[in-house]
């Protein structure tokens, strides 16, 4: 009689070829054992000693099945290393995340319901997708009205559908000196002019949208002003005051990127403070991930034509499946749940970072996903990439956030929510030794 461990054995030659997928069901332990010929408890040794090497994953109340990716082996940092740490990509993800998504998105499967999910849907989505995104952006004493929500397929796309509504081929699109790259993308792919606008400590300044403006007519203003990528700064209630008076004395609209604003309650969006001058950009990326997201913008009533002809003329329609799966997640509270536990999350790796480059020049707010690293000299940013390239780990130089010609800062983004928490620790201290090492050193070893 075979022993269970060559009968796991089998099963795990069927799934490192491929004859059983990622997110197979196996049978019942009971079939299984009747098909082997085995006693019902040999059947249960087999399927534990499956999940012990991480190749199934019991789901109670469904069975067992085929885990979409097995366990890497090694230590992280092991030279030379063939695993990448990435610290450029950030999506946060926590433990309890698949569980809960997965008990909300299997109802979605029921034949009925997944026919109807199927179907397409416009850029206004549906009613109850209007009030989802309405009540998940709310905030005390603000909350946007639901009839002026848009949807796209990504927060990218929303923004691209934005930028093509209020900023014609040619025309100039103010913007913080440093930002996020896509958007640097979006505009070269438009035929858009960015103007690189200053940030102080408080964000935007202004003052400086409004001598812009005076050179030459700006046609919106993108911004983050709500943890914003790539310093974490968060623009302060007077600021945003300022800004909107600002933007009202000029009549330009603005574009406000709220994708990482879930981490934060306070304080109020700019769409609150203008609502009738600002166009609200967010996705689910974050809050979800980037498999079953969504993009939706709040837009005034007077540019909800121009956007909506934007996303259809982009092919931006948003998925059905993605838009009714948020809506039952919202409705169920698991949207929240999340929020509320990636906040704890960033919290607890910026206390990672804080123990591994305390002493370094580093920026960063407690409740963000990322640090912006001010390197200590001799270091530049371009050989800090490629020394810490050489341990196995990717970091984001500032060149790729810096808009414009002018002196780009000597420093690095670390983006802190892919990795394990214990591999990312091991990452910052390994990119804490290289930086107090000469870079003649390290690029010679």
């Amino acid at each position: 009689m075979e022993s269970y461990r060559e009968l796991a054995d089998e099963v795990a030659a069927d799934i490192a070829s491929g004859r059983l997928k990622p997110g197979d069901r196996l049978p019942p332990q009971r079939d299984f054992a009747r098909r082997r010929g085995i006693a019902g408890s040999t059947a249960a040794r087999v399927y534990a000693e499956l999940t012990r090497r991480g190749l199934t994953v019991g789901e109670v109340g469904r069975g067992t099945f085929v885990r979409a990716s097995t366990r890497r082996r090694g230590t992280a940092l092991a030279e030379p290393s063939g695993t990448r740490i990435d610290l450029e990509l950030n999506y946060p993800v926590i433990p309890e995340q698949a569980g809960l998504l997965g008990d909300v998105i299997g109802r979605l499967l029921r034949p009925d319901v997944l026919e109807a999910s199927m179907r397409p849907v416009g850029a206004a989505g549906t009613a109850l997708a209007r009030e989802a995104v309405a009540d998940l952006l709310a905030r005390p004493g603000w909350r946007p009205d639901p009839a002026r929500v848009l949807f796209a397929g990504n927060g990218r796309q929303a923004i691209a559908a934005v930028i093509a509504a209020l900023v014609p081929p040619g025309a100039r699109l103010g913007i913080e000196e440093l930002t996020y790259p896509v958007v640097k993308t979006i505009a070269t792919r438009l035929g858009v002019t960015l103007v690189p606008l200053p940030v102080d400590e408080a964000g935007l300044v202004p003052e400086a949208v409004e001598a812009a403006a005076r050179k030459a007519p700006l046609r919106a203003v993108y911004l983050q002003p709500t943890l914003h990528n790539p310093l974490s700064l968060t623009m302060p209630a007077e600021r945003r005051a300022e800004l909107a008076a600002v933007l009202a004395r000029l009549d330009v609209p603005a574009i406000e990127d709220g994708i990482w604003s879930f981490l934060r309650d306070e304080p109020l969006p700019l769409a609150a403070v203008a609502p009738e001058r600002t166009i609200l950009v967010d996705s689910l990326s974050k809050r979800l991930a980037p498999g079953l997201t969504i993009g939706f913008a709040v837009v005034p009533e007077a540019a909800v034509p121009g956007v909506t002809a934007a996303l259809h003329a982009g092919g931006a329609a948003p998925p059905r499946f993605a838009l009714e799966a948020a809506v039952r997640l919202a409705g169920d509270g698991v949207l929240e749940t999340l929020s509320r536990g990636k906040r704890r999350d960033a919290e607890a790796r910026q206390e990672i970072a804080g123990r591994h480059l305390g002493g370094f020049a580093v920026r960063a707010d407690r409740r963000s996903y990322y640090c912006w690293w001010e390197l200590p000299p001799p270091w530049r940013a371009d050989t800090f990439v490629a020394a810490a390239a050489r341990h196995g780990i990717a970091v984001t130089p500032a060149a790729a956030f810096a808009v414009g010609e002018g002196r780009t800062p000597n420093a690095v983004r670390l983006g802190l929510a892919s990795p394990p928490a214990e591999t990312l620790a091991h990452a910052l201290a390994t990119l804490a030794g290289i930086a107090r090492s000469s870079p003649d050193d390290i690029l010679a070893e």
